[in-house]
């Protein structure tokens, strides 16, 4: 092992399954049918949302990408201060293909700082701490396996050096407009003042542009969509036929909200474990996810809501996404 420090924690239920079963079964038990978006990313999912990122139609990644190579100086020195020591701590990491760009400029500066990478996904952190300290040498770096929230009272307990925290890929728009208020204002609460949020989010543009996105010719999303029913099959011992429903995604201009759904194509019933039976109307429907399109207006208001100072805005070069940077105030 070279300079760099590698260590994996996690704080997960007792039984991580149990809480699939319950999450599942109560949205699949409510009125209108939900299932969690965060149950997408098994190692079937992590890998079907890393093709869906190649794929042409999905705009986002390449204009965060372009942002984060092309402005790679400009973000660093934002969020590096008056450079005294930071620990930088990624929600929702990944892969880390966007922030290893600020990684190894910040390595190339000597900043003074840790990586912090948390990810409810446990492929994802075992994955980082495999090839992070090859591609990144000298690199510090902590993986946090579980809850955001839960992990950033770990970060906190780790050292009380100054926080900045990334929130790429338009995570918060996968939140109803007044649950991401709230989220932000969580978010906060677990920051200290001086502390630094990078978040990245996606702006309104052309509808067909967007809808286009969610429902890609290759029927990527539609297969991210329906592994999680086959994961509830897999982990659940459900019988879900995936041929029985279909992908549907909208999107609406005026409030910016994009929304994947399952529709079922006939009257079915599924059970789980053989024990809950789950009825399906012909064309009723499971809610899946959202992604939230915002204006910069709206941006700035979310984060004066939630306690924070906008400060530096970064635009790719179509001025379809954003990376800003907000100050805990």
């Amino acid at each position: 092992m070279n300079t760099a420090s590698i260590q994996t924690l996690t704080n997960k239920p007792a039984n991580i399954t149990e809480q699939f079963y319950a999450d599942v079964i109560k949205g699949l038990q409510s009125t209108p049918k939900q299932l969690s978006s965060k149950y997408f990313y098994d190692a079937v999912g992590d890998k079907l949302f890393q093709d869906l990122m190649n794929c042409d139609e999905y705009y986002p990644t390449n204009c965060e990408l372009e942002i984060f190579t092309e402005q790679t100086a400009e973000i660093c020195q934002a969020i590096m201060g008056n450079g005294e020591a930071f620990d930088l701590i990624e929600l929702g990491a990944g892969n880390a293909m966007k922030s290893t760009f600020l990684l190894k400029y910040l390595l190339e500066q000597n900043a003074d700082f840790s990586y912090l990478p948390i990810d409810i996904s446990e492929n994802v952190i075992s994955y980082l701490n495999l090839t992070l300290p090859v591609s990144l040498p000298g690199l510090q770096v902590t993986g946090l396996n579980g809850d955001y929230f839960n992990m950033l009272k770990k970060a906190a307990s780790l050292s009380k050096r100054r926080k900045v925290v990334l929130f790429l890929g338009s995570n918060v728009g996968n939140m109803l407009v007044g649950d991401a208020e709230i989220f932000c204002k969580q978010l906060r609460n677990h920051l200290s003042k001086g502390d630094m949020l990078l978040v990245g989010i996606d702006m309104k543009k052309n509808p067909k542009t967007v809808l286009a996105a969610y429902n890609d010719k290759g029927g990527i999303t539609k297969r991210f969509n329906l592994n999680l029913l086959e994961r509830i099959n897999r982990e659940l011992g459900a019988d879900f036929d995936v041929a029985k429903f279909e992908h549907y995604p909208t999107y609406d201009p005026e409030t910016g909200s994009c929304k994947s759904y399952l529709i079922s194509l006939e009257d079915q019933q599924v059970k789980i474990r053989g024990k809950e039976t789950i009825c399906f109307a012909k064309d009723e429907h499971i809610y899946m996810e959202i992604s939230q399109k915002y204006n910069v207006i709206q941006t700035n208001q979310i984060a004066s809501g939630a306690g924070f100072k906008p400060l530096n805005i970064f635009f790719d070069s179509k001025k379809w996404f954003i990376d800003a940077i907000w100050l805990a105030e």
